[in-house]
Protein backbone atom coordinates (compact mmCIF):
# COMPACT_ATOMS: atom_id res chain seq x y z
CA UNK A 1 0.00 0.00 0.00
CA UNK A 2 1.37 3.37 -0.59
CA UNK A 3 1.28 5.31 1.84
CA UNK A 4 0.76 9.03 0.54
CA UNK A 5 -2.91 7.20 -0.61
CA UNK A 6 -3.82 5.95 2.82
CA UNK A 7 -5.85 8.52 5.24
CA UNK A 8 -7.23 7.28 8.59
CA UNK A 9 -11.08 7.10 9.00
CA UNK A 10 -13.31 9.78 9.44
CA UNK A 11 -14.57 8.60 12.78
CA UNK A 12 -14.46 5.45 15.28
CA UNK A 13 -17.16 4.90 17.03
CA UNK A 14 -17.30 3.08 20.45
CA UNK A 15 -18.01 -1.07 19.65
CA UNK A 16 -17.35 -0.48 15.80
CA UNK A 17 -17.04 -3.62 14.49
CA UNK A 18 -13.84 -4.45 11.97
CA UNK A 19 -13.37 -6.63 8.90
CA UNK A 20 -11.04 -10.02 8.70
CA UNK A 21 -7.10 -8.81 9.08
CA UNK A 22 -5.09 -8.13 5.83
CA UNK A 23 -1.81 -7.59 7.42
CA UNK A 24 0.62 -9.99 6.44
CA UNK A 25 4.36 -10.56 7.17
CA UNK A 26 5.25 -9.42 3.50
CA UNK A 27 5.11 -6.23 4.60
CA UNK A 28 6.52 -6.50 7.73
CA UNK A 29 9.89 -8.56 4.96
CA UNK A 30 9.70 -4.80 3.11
CA UNK A 31 9.79 -2.54 5.94
CA UNK A 32 13.28 -4.87 7.03
CA UNK A 33 15.13 -3.41 4.04
CA UNK A 34 13.31 -0.11 4.14
CA UNK A 35 14.97 0.11 7.46
CA UNK A 36 18.41 -1.74 7.22
CA UNK A 37 20.64 0.92 6.69
CA UNK A 38 19.01 3.39 9.01
CA UNK A 39 18.04 1.57 11.87
CA UNK A 40 19.61 0.24 15.14
CA UNK A 41 19.67 -3.17 15.77
CA UNK A 42 19.46 -2.98 19.76
CA UNK A 43 20.61 -5.46 21.94
CA UNK A 44 19.15 -8.14 23.95
CA UNK A 45 19.66 -8.51 27.57
CA UNK A 46 19.72 -11.34 30.22
CA UNK A 47 19.38 -11.45 34.37
CA UNK A 48 20.00 -14.41 36.18
CA UNK A 49 18.22 -12.59 38.76
CA UNK A 50 14.79 -12.58 36.53
CA UNK A 51 15.35 -16.11 35.83
CA UNK A 52 15.20 -16.80 39.34
CA UNK A 53 12.27 -15.28 39.97
CA UNK A 54 10.34 -16.22 37.10
CA UNK A 55 11.71 -19.85 36.96
CA UNK A 56 11.97 -19.25 33.72
CA UNK A 57 14.80 -17.89 30.78
CA UNK A 58 13.99 -14.37 30.50
CA UNK A 59 15.31 -11.97 27.14
CA UNK A 60 15.35 -8.33 27.11
CA UNK A 61 14.68 -6.79 23.78
CA UNK A 62 15.68 -3.22 24.63
CA UNK A 63 14.00 -0.77 22.31
CA UNK A 64 15.02 1.79 24.60
CA UNK A 65 18.25 1.93 22.73
CA UNK A 66 16.56 2.50 19.20
CA UNK A 67 17.09 5.83 17.59
CA UNK A 68 15.16 8.57 19.26
CA UNK A 69 14.85 6.39 22.19
CA UNK A 70 11.97 4.13 21.34
CA UNK A 71 10.50 1.32 19.07
CA UNK A 72 8.58 3.94 17.26
CA UNK A 73 11.65 4.82 14.78
CA UNK A 74 11.19 1.84 12.74
CA UNK A 75 7.19 2.39 12.07
CA UNK A 76 7.60 5.91 11.16
CA UNK A 77 10.34 5.25 9.05
CA UNK A 78 8.93 2.62 7.23
CA UNK A 79 5.84 4.84 6.58
CA UNK A 80 7.90 8.02 5.73
CA UNK A 81 10.26 6.38 3.09
CA UNK A 82 6.93 4.16 1.67
CA UNK A 83 5.18 7.94 0.62
CA UNK A 84 5.62 8.87 -3.28
CA UNK A 85 7.41 12.06 -4.15
CA UNK A 86 4.33 14.16 -4.41
CA UNK A 87 3.47 13.25 -0.66
CA UNK A 88 7.12 13.62 0.59
CA UNK A 89 7.35 17.15 -0.87
CA UNK A 90 3.96 17.94 0.45
CA UNK A 91 4.93 16.75 4.06
CA UNK A 92 3.48 14.72 6.54
CA UNK A 93 1.26 15.32 10.20
CA UNK A 94 1.04 12.95 13.25
CA UNK A 95 -0.31 12.89 16.51
CA UNK A 96 1.74 11.25 19.27
CA UNK A 97 2.37 11.57 23.55
CA UNK A 98 5.73 11.85 22.45
CA UNK A 99 7.78 8.87 21.13
CA UNK A 100 5.89 8.31 18.05
CA UNK A 101 6.27 12.29 17.57
CA UNK A 102 10.23 12.43 17.76
CA UNK A 103 10.31 9.30 15.30
CA UNK A 104 8.44 10.83 12.76
CA UNK A 105 10.33 14.09 13.10
CA UNK A 106 13.78 12.05 12.72
CA UNK A 107 12.65 9.88 9.96
CA UNK A 108 11.44 13.48 8.09
CA UNK A 109 14.36 14.60 8.62
CA UNK A 110 16.72 11.98 7.00
CA UNK A 111 14.33 11.85 4.26
CA UNK A 112 13.68 15.73 3.30
CA UNK A 113 10.05 15.67 4.36
CA UNK A 114 8.60 18.64 5.92
CA UNK A 115 6.76 17.20 9.07
CA UNK A 116 3.85 18.64 11.88
CA UNK A 117 3.43 16.94 15.16
CA UNK A 118 0.24 17.19 17.26
CA UNK A 119 1.45 16.77 21.05
CA UNK A 120 -0.32 17.04 24.61
CA UNK A 121 0.52 20.70 26.25
CA UNK A 122 1.50 17.94 29.50
CA UNK A 123 4.04 16.01 27.01
CA UNK A 124 7.00 14.72 28.82
CA UNK A 125 9.83 18.26 28.17
CA UNK A 126 12.13 16.05 26.64
CA UNK A 127 9.93 14.54 23.91
CA UNK A 128 8.82 18.47 23.12
CA UNK A 129 12.46 19.52 23.20
CA UNK A 130 13.69 15.96 21.30
CA UNK A 131 10.78 16.37 18.54
CA UNK A 132 11.85 20.34 18.00
CA UNK A 133 15.45 19.67 17.75
CA UNK A 134 14.74 17.24 14.28
CA UNK A 135 13.26 20.30 12.84
CA UNK A 136 9.16 19.27 12.88
CA UNK A 137 6.66 22.02 13.71
CA UNK A 138 4.34 20.94 16.93
CA UNK A 139 1.15 21.93 17.47
CA UNK A 140 -0.07 21.65 20.92
CA UNK A 141 -3.69 20.43 22.41
CA UNK A 142 -4.81 19.41 25.98
CA UNK A 143 -5.29 15.79 26.08
CA UNK A 144 -8.40 15.53 28.22
CA UNK A 145 -10.10 18.01 26.19
CA UNK A 146 -9.36 17.87 22.84
CA UNK A 147 -9.43 14.94 20.21
CA UNK A 148 -5.82 14.90 18.96
CA UNK A 149 -7.22 12.38 15.91
CA UNK A 150 -9.66 15.57 14.70
CA UNK A 151 -6.52 17.72 14.81
CA UNK A 152 -4.44 15.94 13.23
CA UNK A 153 -7.42 15.26 10.46
CA UNK A 154 -8.22 18.79 10.15
CA UNK A 155 -4.26 19.90 9.22
CA UNK A 156 -4.08 17.14 7.03
CA UNK A 157 -7.22 18.82 4.59
CA UNK A 158 -5.90 22.34 5.45
CA UNK A 159 -2.65 21.71 4.21
CA UNK A 160 -2.79 19.13 1.58
CA UNK A 161 -0.32 16.95 4.09
CA UNK A 162 -0.68 13.08 4.75
CA UNK A 163 -1.61 11.92 8.01
CA UNK A 164 1.28 9.14 9.62
CA UNK A 165 -1.09 7.71 13.02
CA UNK A 166 1.15 6.79 15.47
CA UNK A 167 -0.42 3.12 15.28
CA UNK A 168 -2.99 2.37 12.79
CA UNK A 169 -1.47 2.27 9.81
CA UNK A 170 -0.33 -0.74 7.61
CA UNK A 171 3.22 0.80 7.09
CA UNK A 172 3.76 2.07 10.97
CA UNK A 173 2.75 -1.72 11.92
CA UNK A 174 5.47 -3.41 8.83
CA UNK A 175 7.89 -1.17 10.79
CA UNK A 176 6.94 -2.45 14.47
CA UNK A 177 6.99 -5.61 12.89
CA UNK A 178 10.44 -5.90 12.44
CA UNK A 179 11.25 -5.82 16.35
CA UNK A 180 9.92 -9.55 16.62
CA UNK A 181 11.97 -10.61 13.55
CA UNK A 182 15.32 -9.13 14.62
CA UNK A 183 14.27 -10.60 18.68
CA UNK A 184 14.21 -14.06 17.01
CA UNK A 185 17.15 -13.95 15.03
CA UNK A 186 19.16 -12.43 18.17
CA UNK A 187 17.37 -14.72 20.62
CA UNK A 188 16.16 -18.15 18.97
CA UNK A 189 12.91 -19.64 19.32
CA UNK A 190 10.74 -18.12 21.90
CA UNK A 191 7.65 -20.13 23.75
CA UNK A 192 5.79 -16.73 25.07
CA UNK A 193 6.36 -12.50 23.71
CA UNK A 194 5.48 -10.55 26.04
CA UNK A 195 4.52 -6.51 24.34
CA UNK A 196 3.53 -3.66 25.23
CA UNK A 197 0.28 -2.22 24.65
CA UNK A 198 -1.21 1.02 23.63
CA UNK A 199 -2.71 1.10 20.02
CA UNK A 200 -1.30 -1.86 18.99
CA UNK A 201 0.93 -1.19 16.12
CA UNK A 202 3.87 -3.08 18.05
CA UNK A 203 1.56 -5.87 19.25
CA UNK A 204 0.02 -6.47 15.94
CA UNK A 205 3.22 -6.64 14.12
CA UNK A 206 5.03 -8.65 16.22
CA UNK A 207 2.24 -11.35 16.40
CA UNK A 208 2.18 -11.52 12.70
CA UNK A 209 6.19 -11.82 12.48
CA UNK A 210 6.05 -14.15 15.65
CA UNK A 211 2.78 -16.66 13.12
CA UNK A 212 5.49 -16.58 10.90
CA UNK A 213 8.61 -16.94 12.55
CA UNK A 214 7.80 -18.91 15.82
CA UNK A 215 4.16 -20.26 15.43
CA UNK A 216 4.46 -22.06 18.51
CA UNK A 217 5.13 -19.18 20.53
CA UNK A 218 2.35 -17.48 22.29
CA UNK A 219 2.31 -13.20 22.26
CA UNK A 220 0.40 -11.44 25.00
CA UNK A 221 0.28 -7.71 24.83
CA UNK A 222 0.65 -5.77 28.24
CA UNK A 223 -1.45 -2.39 28.99
CA UNK A 224 -1.77 -0.27 31.76
CA UNK A 225 -4.47 -0.87 34.15
CA UNK A 226 -6.24 2.41 33.61
CA UNK A 227 -6.22 1.84 30.25
CA UNK A 228 -7.94 -1.48 29.30
CA UNK A 229 -9.23 -1.00 26.32
CA UNK A 230 -7.17 -3.96 24.92
CA UNK A 231 -8.18 -6.30 27.18
CA UNK A 232 -11.79 -4.96 26.68
CA UNK A 233 -11.90 -4.77 23.54
CA UNK A 234 -11.13 -8.47 22.98
CA UNK A 235 -13.32 -9.93 25.20
CA UNK A 236 -16.27 -7.80 23.41
CA UNK A 237 -15.34 -9.24 19.72
CA UNK A 238 -15.28 -5.27 18.70
CA UNK A 239 -13.11 -1.83 19.46
CA UNK A 240 -13.76 -0.84 22.90
CA UNK A 241 -13.42 3.06 23.24
CA UNK A 242 -12.81 4.47 26.76
CA UNK A 243 -11.70 7.82 27.98
CA UNK A 244 -8.25 8.83 28.17
CA UNK A 245 -6.72 6.68 30.82
CA UNK A 246 -4.86 8.26 33.81
CA UNK A 247 -1.74 6.38 34.06
CA UNK A 248 1.99 7.24 34.58
CA UNK A 249 2.58 5.21 31.08
CA UNK A 250 1.56 8.28 28.88
CA UNK A 251 2.68 6.17 25.39
CA UNK A 252 -0.16 3.95 26.31
CA UNK A 253 -3.04 6.55 27.15
CA UNK A 254 -4.67 5.88 23.83
CA UNK A 255 -7.99 5.57 23.78
CA UNK A 256 -9.20 2.97 21.71
CA UNK A 257 -7.32 0.09 19.23
CA UNK A 258 -7.30 1.08 15.23
CA UNK A 259 -9.50 -0.41 12.50
CA UNK A 260 -6.25 -2.04 11.24
CA UNK A 261 -4.69 -3.47 14.13
CA UNK A 262 -7.60 -5.00 16.14
CA UNK A 263 -8.22 -7.58 13.48
CA UNK A 264 -4.71 -8.59 13.52
CA UNK A 265 -4.25 -8.75 17.13
CA UNK A 266 -7.82 -10.33 17.84
CA UNK A 267 -6.95 -13.35 15.31
CA UNK A 268 -3.36 -13.22 16.36
CA UNK A 269 -2.90 -12.36 20.28
CA UNK A 270 -3.35 -14.86 22.80
CA UNK A 271 -4.25 -12.77 26.05
CA UNK A 272 -4.37 -9.35 27.17
CA UNK A 273 -3.26 -8.56 30.34
CA UNK A 274 -2.83 -5.08 32.82
CA UNK A 275 -0.25 -3.83 35.25
CA UNK A 276 -0.82 -1.52 37.63
CA UNK A 277 1.42 2.23 37.57
CA UNK A 278 2.83 0.45 41.35
CA UNK A 279 4.24 -2.08 39.67
CA UNK A 280 5.52 0.14 36.47
CA UNK A 281 7.74 1.71 38.82
CA UNK A 282 8.62 -1.73 40.26
CA UNK A 283 9.57 -2.79 36.89
CA UNK A 284 11.65 0.01 36.45
CA UNK A 285 13.71 0.36 39.47
CA UNK A 286 14.40 -3.47 38.94
CA UNK A 287 15.83 -2.30 35.65
CA UNK A 288 17.90 0.34 36.54
CA UNK A 289 19.60 -1.92 39.43
CA UNK A 290 19.95 -4.90 37.45
CA UNK A 291 19.68 -4.53 34.06
CA UNK A 292 21.44 -0.69 34.56
CA UNK A 293 19.52 0.28 31.89
CA UNK A 294 16.51 3.36 32.05
CA UNK A 295 13.41 2.66 30.94
CA UNK A 296 10.18 4.63 30.70
CA UNK A 297 7.01 3.84 32.54
CA UNK A 298 5.43 2.68 29.01
CA UNK A 299 8.10 0.78 27.98
CA UNK A 300 8.08 -1.10 31.22
CA UNK A 301 4.47 -2.57 30.49
CA UNK A 302 5.63 -5.97 29.44
CA UNK A 303 8.86 -6.42 32.31
CA UNK A 304 6.14 -5.39 34.59
CA UNK A 305 3.59 -8.57 33.38
CA UNK A 306 6.78 -10.93 33.57
CA UNK A 307 7.93 -10.25 37.51
CA UNK A 308 4.77 -9.75 38.72
CA UNK A 309 4.09 -13.06 39.77
CA UNK A 310 0.32 -13.69 37.64
CA UNK A 311 1.57 -14.95 34.76
CA UNK A 312 3.38 -18.43 35.17
CA UNK A 313 6.27 -18.66 33.02
CA UNK A 314 7.84 -21.66 34.34
CA UNK A 315 10.35 -23.53 32.27
CA UNK A 316 10.02 -21.30 29.45
CA UNK A 317 11.64 -19.15 26.85
CA UNK A 318 10.13 -16.10 27.26
CA UNK A 319 10.49 -12.51 25.19
CA UNK A 320 9.64 -9.06 26.84
CA UNK A 321 9.99 -6.16 24.69
CA UNK A 322 11.47 -2.63 26.27
CA UNK A 323 9.78 -0.59 24.45
CA UNK A 324 11.08 2.49 25.12
CA UNK A 325 13.39 4.58 27.28
CA UNK A 326 12.50 8.05 27.04
CA UNK A 327 12.02 9.81 30.50
CA UNK A 328 12.72 13.07 32.05
CA UNK A 329 15.20 12.94 34.56
CA UNK A 330 13.42 15.07 37.56
CA UNK A 331 10.53 12.54 36.55
CA UNK A 332 12.43 9.16 36.41
CA UNK A 333 13.78 10.33 39.92
CA UNK A 334 10.76 11.30 41.87
CA UNK A 335 8.83 7.47 40.27
CA UNK A 336 11.91 5.73 41.47
CA UNK A 337 12.31 7.40 45.25
CA UNK A 338 8.94 6.10 46.07
CA UNK A 339 9.83 2.32 44.78
CA UNK A 340 10.17 0.16 47.61
CA UNK A 341 13.87 -0.27 47.72
CA UNK A 342 16.51 0.11 45.63
CA UNK A 343 14.87 -2.88 42.94
CA UNK A 344 11.59 -1.46 43.29
CA UNK A 345 10.56 -4.51 45.77
CA UNK A 346 10.80 -7.61 43.37
CA UNK A 347 13.93 -9.20 44.03
CA UNK A 348 12.67 -12.72 45.42
CA UNK A 349 15.63 -14.28 44.94
CA UNK A 350 19.77 -14.42 45.17
CA UNK A 351 21.34 -13.47 41.51
CA UNK A 352 22.68 -10.92 39.38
Amino acid sequence: MNSSAYRCPNRLESGLAVSEPVFEFTAIDAARRRLAAVAQRTPVLTSRTADAMTGARLYFKCENFQRTGAFKFRGAYSAASHLDPTGRAAGVVTYSSGNHAQAIALACRLLAIPAVCVMPRDCPRGKLAATRAYGAEIVLYDRYAEDREAIGRRLAAERGLTLLPPYDHPDIMAGQGTVACEFIEQAGPLDVLLVPLGGGGLLSGCATAVQVLCPDCSVIGVEPEAGDDGRRSLRAGRIVHIDTPRTIADGAQTQHLGQHTFPVIQRRVRAIVTVSDAQLVAAMAFCAARLKIVVEPTGALAIAAALGGELDLRGQRVGIVVSGGNIDLARYATLLADAPGEDGGLLRAPGG
